[in-house]
């Protein structure tokens, strides 16, 4: 077989669209660090709290699909340097928000201007790298994302006690991401699937694009454990913060520090391993890597399950266990995300990413914060009628924020489901693809 070819400045592009994903995440976890301040400065019900993350994301999926067909068609350093610039500028606004709805609509033009990266830097990762190193290369871009949530994590508790404001974090994440946004503009793009071993005219017209990629079974079962995974991360980034306040009694600096261990930290090397570990099984069998995200999706479904079932253990126990979890969660990105490169030709690669965030953020990540702050309202609720209280306390709104959270080892376990299927279909599809490519060459 002819050995696909690798662009000459695959790496340093690599970098600059990990470092851009690093400040995408950095930028959309400040409100989920800050939000037990926001929620008692503007009395807020924890469905308003959820609402928040809702509503961006709501925002992100629409707007997703027009500027990832913008990416397969326009210049793709142009659409990520202007998203860069636009969700960088709305951040710093964020910080002058004066009530809840403006707030909530200045987090949904955040929303708009992030939209436009992922399709784009993903179409041009899979023009940048041959398939046998796809894994691994998008397993270094997603690096941006452990490591924006560890950087968020990890500094924002502190510059909220450094200000003694829960504005400040807004304006200080604004200054890198306008920075960056000026190296996305000279960024020297490679053809439309120059990394293939078989050449297809990226000017060729491709008839009924949506079409052509809604029809491939593999992309629809991944699109569903998109669904329920992004329903699981989301949540747990949402909420994990306040429920370590709440129910640990654990400050917020201390909160966020822990969250960071549990949803950053782990994906340093659950990220780096996975990528390796995906590219290894993938050259044994071509479906290894989705049948290790599916077991994948078992260990953290179960780890996760247990540290909620184990009630108010010692911390250090729980960011353990829960952190395990995670950890093998994190393989989701690169088994998955990989895959899609694999059933889908180049010239539809942007459009194909596009439609998965939509999914993933209309029905996953959209429904995750909203569903679990109103699970938890009610539970709530019905602890304090339980207690014969006729006033809410925050001992009620612990108990309802923890109980509310078990939808996450729920939605983690229909996600291996989905993937054991998508592993049924991807051979042939993946074969489908090849013959495309050889026939229209």
């Amino acid at each position: 077989m002819q050995q696909s070819p690798q662009a000459a400045n695959a790496w340093r592009v690599l970098f600059l669209l990990f470092l851009a994903n690093l400040f995408n995440f950095f930028d959309r976890t400040i409100p989920a660090i800050i939000i037990e301040p926001v929620r008692h400065e503007w009395s807020l019900s924890d469905f308003q709290l959820g609402l928040i993350g809702t509503a961006f994301t709501l925002v992100y999926a629409v707007a997703g699909v027009p500027l990832g067909r913008m990416a397969d068609t326009g210049a793709r350093n142009k659409i990520m340097g202007w998203g860069l610039a636009v969700w960088s500028g709305l951040t710093a606004v964020n910080g002058l928000a004066w009530n809840f709805w403006s707030f909530l609509l200045v987090r949904m033009g955040v929303g708009i201007g992030e939209a436009s990266y992922a399709p784009a830097a993903n179409s041009l990762i899979g023009d940048l790298f041959p398939a046998h190193k796809r894994a691994r290369a998008m397993g270094i871009f997603m690096l941006g994302l452990p490591l924006g949530l560890v950087l968020a994590f990890f500094t924002i508790g502190a510059m909220v006690k450094a200000f003694d404001s829960w504005r400040a974090p807004f304006f200080i994440a604004a200054v890198p991401g306008l920075i960056l946004a000026l190296f996305m503009f000279f960024i020297k793009e490679p053809a439309r699937g120059a990394a293939e071993a078989v050449k297809v005219s990226s000017a060729t017209p491709v008839d009924k694009p949506l079409r052509r990629v809604l029809a491939i079974r593999t992309f629809w079962w991944l699109t569903l454990a998109g669904l329920t995974y992004n329903f699981a991360t989301y949540a747990t980034n949402s909420f994990m913060v306040p429920m370590l306040q709440r129910y640990f009694l654990m400050p917020l600096e201390q909160a966020a520090i822990a969250t960071g261990i549990i949803t950053g930290l782990t994906g340093l090397v659950g990220l780096t391993l996975g990528g390796w570990v995906a590219d290894k099984v993938h050259q044994k069998s071509e479906r290894g890597r989705l049948l290790l995200a599916a077991f994948s999706m078992l260990v953290a479904a179960v780890c996760t399950g247990y540290a909620l079932l184990a009630g108010r253990i010692e911390i250090g126990l729980f960011v353990a266990i829960f952190s395990l979890g995670w950890l093998f969660a994190y393989n989701f990105y690169t088994c998955v995300y990989t895959a899609i490169q694999d059933v889908v030709e180049p010239r539809l690669r942007a459009t194909a990413m596009a439609l998965f965030f939509a999914g993933l953020y209309l029905l996953g990540g959209g429904l995750g914060p909203v569903v679990v702050g109103l699970l938890s309202d009610h539970y709530s609720q019905a602890a304090m009628l339980a207690a014969g209280a006729s006033e809410m306390n925050e001992t009620f709104k612990a108990v309802g924020l923890h109980n509310a959270m078990f939808l996450v080892p729920v939605a983690l376990t229909l996600t291996m489901l989905a993937l054991f299927q998508a592993a049924r279909c991807f051979v042939r599809d993946a074969a489908n693809m090849r013959e495309g490519l050889a026939a229209a060459a």
